[in-house]
């Protein structure tokens, strides 16, 4: 007769089985979904060209946001998408991307930069096709 020990399983019983708990996995992959969303929308921040906007007390908000954004630095650096670019390569860019008569574009010049290259940039623009025109503004602080 053979010895059966506590806690060894013969060969007709199988005992309790190994299962993995899901609910703590979902909890974790939450936590990291979390973790990650917030990361990636403080990293896009970070990314911006920091510009000072002029300030406008007679613009009126515009709640639709273009689909095309221009920024010009102090230096008159311009960028599109975090990426520099010249004036050809905007309007090059824009007559691939954009529909002449739906698309806008919003120029976002710091309040510093010379007025000769946001006109440049206002010309590539147009010489794409591109009617509508915004610029950037801050409202005044009372």
């Amino acid at each position: 007769m053979p010895v059966q020990l506590q806690g060894s399983h013969s060969g007709d019983d199988h005992g309790d089985e190994a299962r993995i708990e899901v609910v703590p996995l979902i909890d974790i992959m939450f936590f990291l979904l979390a973790s990650f969303m917030m990361v990636s929308l403080s990293m896009t921040q970070l990314n911006r060209v920091p510009i000072n906007l002029p300030e406008a007390s007679t613009g009126v908000a515009d709640s639709k946001v273009p689909p095309f954004q221009i920024t010009i630095d102090p230096a008159g650096v311009i960028t599109w998408d975090s990426k520099v670019v010249t004036l050809s390569e905007i309007t090059t860019r824009l007559q691939k991307e954009a529909a002449p008569s739906e698309s806008r574009v919003l120029i976002s010049a710091d309040a510093d930069s010379r007025h000769k290259v946001v006109l440049e940039v206002l010309n590539a623009v147009r010489a794409a096709g591109i009617e509508k025109v915004s610029f950037e503004s801050k409202t005044p602080q009372p």
